[in-house]
């Protein structure tokens, strides 16, 4: 079977490293006020370091997608003209696009750089592959809404362009993502299109009958809850013989705002199954599903691609992701300067973890069970425990042989849906 491209979302500069060390072919990163993912914390990509991050990727090996998928207000427009310099300066691989006007200003100013047209545009059939390939484009990437058979065919009427689609990550209950609920909710002011959606699908909501106010009653007339629009998560890691096969180039994992935790063994867990599949198309995808299962998630769904999404698709009693292993810390060097014993290194802990736990120590190229053996404060005094949030200094029974990015959670998977 012939290469094909794992790309994975790079919500800032960490999480971009980490994708990439965790097996990331290329990565897409939004610019906060030009993409549909606008985040409020950590080392956030702006115009101010966009070409740190592409040159980010490119030392490390990798490719970088830069999105510009808003659909543009003329005051978008404008911003975007007085921002060219700065996008032109930091030389992406591609931009991603959606908006013909967006798309007009970059092959005028921009022309070398390639041009990927976004899943916002809704792109279902052969024919509308054409009309982007006609007009410049590198890349389609396909709506979700696709079955594989029809991305086949698509890869058999149009031969000369780049497919991408997603293969894991959050589904939207609109089409392709295009939705206004939370503009209506937030009165303009959370729009979903501009990266900012307060996700009112996953709101939980019951019906009131006017003449009757106080009286709410429940939208659905089961136990499962009343989370209708939540669509469980994508997840098509069994699938991937057929995407490869069906001639998908790039397969795309969703989530630019979740954590690093997710970012890198999501990573890890696709490039070990793209692998396996490249070496044997009949391998035994399994134990993929099952590490996958470890990071956060709604349930998970095959959604569109084989042809027979239903209402199984959706999510009816929960609408936050929930992870089957909790992360509890990350290495934060690969070795400790305090002058405490060897084998102890400092860790910043995410959820709480106690002296005498079994744990699981991944690392790009690692993944084994080790027990907390010891843990210190920064005086070399024993702790019981480290809580959230901390900086601490750990033992464990087994270490890993480059600490330098690993993460630790529980073991086992936990909150299946």
């Amino acid at each position: 079977m012939r290469d094909v491209e794992l790309l994975m979302p790079a919500g800032n500069l960490e999480k971009l490293e980490y994708a990439v060390k965790y097996g990331a072919d290329a990565v897409y990163l939004g610019v906060v006020d030009f993409s549909l993912r606008a985040l409020r914390k950590g080392s956030l990509i702006t115009m101010e370091n966009i070409k740190e991050a592409v040159d980010l990727a490119h030392l490390l090996g990798a490719k970088a997608y830069v999105t510009i998928n808003i659909f543009a207000f003329n005051s978008d427009i404008k911003l975007l003209e007085a921002s060219l310099e700065r996008f032109k300066d930091a030389n992406p691989d591609a931009f991603i696009i959606s908006d013909y006007g967006i798309l007009n200003l970059i092959k005028r100013n921009i022309p070398d750089v390639p041009l990927h047209i976004s899943t916002q545009t809704n792109t279902l059939n052969y024919e509308s592959v054409k009309f982007w390939r006609d007009l410049g484009a590198s890349r389609v990437i396909l709506a979700r809404e696709l079955p594989i058979s029809d991305i086949a065919e698509i890869r058999r009427q149009v031969p000369d362009i780049e497919l991408e689609c997603f293969v894991h990550g959050a589904q939207c209950v609109s089409f392709s993502g295009r939705c206004l609920l939370s503009d209506y909710f937030s009165k303009g002011e959370r729009k979903a299109n501009h990266g900012n959606c307060t996700q009112p699908c996953r709101w939980s909501y019951k019906l009131v009958e006017e003449t009757r106010p106080g009286e709410y009653l429940e939208i659905n007339q089961d136990d499962r809850g009343s989370h209708i629009l939540s669509p469980k998560d994508l997840c098509l890691v069994k699938q991937l013989p057929q995407l490869i096969e069906a001639g998908v180039d790039s397969l795309k994992v969703e989530g630019r705002t979740k954590s690093l935790y997710y970012v890198s063994a999501v990573a890890k867990a696709y490039r070990q199954a793209i692998d396996e599949v490249l070496k044997n198309p009949s391998a035994d995808l399994d134990k993929y599903f099952i590490e996958l299962q470890k990071v956060g998630n709604r349930g998970y769904t095959q959604g569109f691609a084989l042809g027979d999404n239903n209402g199984e698709s959706y999510s009816y009693n929960i609408s936050k992701g929930l992870a089957g292993a909790d992360f509890l810390c990350e290495f934060k060097a690969c070795c400790m300067e305090s002058g405490l014993a060897e084998n102890y290194f400092p860790v910043k802990i995410k959820n709480k973890m106690l002296v005498g736990d079994d744990v699981e120590i991944i690392t790009p190229d690692e993944q084994f069970c080790a027990k907390v053996e010891s843990i210190k404060n920064e005086d070399g005094d024993d702790l019981l425990l480290g809580n959230t949030n901390d900086d601490v200094y750990v033992k464990f029974s087994k270490q890993p042989k480059d600490p330098q990015y690993a993460l630790v959670r529980t073991i086992g998977v936990k909150n299946v849906h």
